[in-house]
């Protein structure tokens, strides 16, 4: 027992001994590998020439329905540079169909550490078509594609709602106008009973939408769109902004948006957004664009606490080919 105590005891002084030599290999390794990539980064950063080179093939080329995207969706210093076109970026963004948009122009820094091209294509191509080789500006790739899932946009409440006419309606009591101010549609009470388009976030996707906050109980707020041009589909998204979509509290209730025809007061399309439902939900229908129509939209909630509802009412139609 006395040997195995006094080898046991060789051992531990031996690693004593080891031990600060081996740690200072380590700390070495890590400090070269650090300095290595401090060093290496001014090669693998966009100079802002690179940038300007970009904005202004972009104020060249670029057509008005054309939209960049971002890829790494982070890499947003050349929202500084680039004006006319709109720049997307966000977690998950490769994902979005765009269908607004008729051609994307993809932006990417291939020499960033762990650059996944492949990952990138496989969300992003399917039913995208390049349209020109890659263009290199410095450390940056510029790509073109055709956007196989544009749909050309007839109406947007959120480019109209200026012309709109808003109230909340209660069913006990019947409807309190809510004047235009040149900006905004304020109703009487808080200041979130109010109609704009507004930015807000939705599932860490920036969208200009129309906010319309629910008064609470059995009223609604509402907006009504008289004469709309129709394409041959109509759609409604409506969400929960920012941090107040994911709570699940037991005294949170259900949103619940409408769209309805005014002439014959049928409901068109409906959506219930439950407490913890993130990112925009929706809901579309064919419709048939003969003849313009009136239509009015309306969001309720019980309990209007952390209930901030933002939304979008549009109608577009297949491209021509």
């Amino acid at each position: 027992m006395p040997n195995l105590e006094s080898a046991a005891i060789g051992r531990w002084k031996q690693a004593e001994r080891v031990l600060p030599l081996a740690t200072l290999a380590v700390l070495l390794i890590v400090g070269i590998s650090a300095l290595y990539f401090q060093l290496s980064l001014p090669g693998r950063l966009p100079r802002d020439g690179a940038y300007r080179e970009v904005a202004a093939t972009l104020a060249k080329e670029a057509l008005p329905e054309d939209v960049l995207l971002l890829y790494p969706w982070w890499i947003e210093r050349v929202r500084l540079f680039v004006s006319g076109t709109p720049v997307v970026g966000y977690l998950g963004s490769d994902g979005n169909r765009f269908s607004a948009h008729a051609r994307i122009w993809v932006l990417a820094q291939p020499e960033l550490p762990r650059f996944d091209r492949a990952t990138f294509e496989r969300k992003f191509l399917p039913g995208r078509l390049p349209l020109k080789p890659p263009r290199r500006f410095g450390t940056l790739e510029l790509s073109l594609y055709r956007n196989g899932f544009y749909r050309p946009v007839v109406f947007s409440a959120v480019r109209e709602y200026r012309s709109a006419r808003v109230y909340v309606e209660d069913p006990g009591t019947g409807r309190l106008d809510c004047p235009f101010d040149g900006k905004v549609h304020r109703c009487a009470g808080a200041d979130q009973l109010r109609v704009a388009a507004e930015w807000h976030e939705l599932l860490y996707e920036p969208r200009l939408c129309l906010w319309m906050h629910p008064p609470g109980g059995s009223r609604r707020i509402v907006a009504e769109f008289p004469a709309l041009p129709l394409g041959d589909r109509l759609a409604l998204e409506a969400g929960i902004v920012g941090e107040y979509a994911s709570g699940r509290q037991p005294e949170l209730t259900p949103v619940r948006a409408a769209v309805e025809d005014i002439a014959s007061g049928a409901r068109l399309l409906e959506l219930a957004i439950s407490p913890g439902q993130e990112g925009m939900q929706s809901a579309e229908r064919p419709v048939s664009g003969d003849r313009p129509v009136a239509l009015r939209i309306w969001v309720q909630s019980d309990n209007p606490a952390s209930r901030e509802t933002c939304l979008e009412l549009s109608s577009d139609r297949a491209a021509p080919r």
